[in-house]
């Protein structure tokens, strides 16, 4: 996994910092991690690397329940490959 981003949308940042983890919507089926360390200095997406590109994951205002409590949720917009 190496994820990095922060949560956006109605008192969005400081939620991030505070979670410091989010949950992925959607992407490839075979995606390991659905719950993934967040940096709160980012502003908006997630960027997953997984098979030779990216995958591309923005925030939305919606949460989910987690065991940690309820963690902001990414949903996946697009893949990008990785140039070479």
């Amino acid at each position: 996994m190496a994820g990095q981003t922060g949560e956006t949308g109605s008192g969005g940042r400081g939620r991030a910092e505070r979670a410091g983890k989010a949950v992925l919507d959607g992407g490839p089926a075979e995606l390991d991690a659905r719950v993934v360390e967040v940096a709160p200095e980012s502003e908006r997406d997630l960027k997953i690397r997984h098979r030779g590109g990216y995958e591309h994951f923005k925030a939305t205002s919606r949460q989910e329940a987690s065991s940690e409590g309820p963690l902001p949720v990414y949903e996946w917009w697009e893949r990008t490959e990785i140039a070479e």
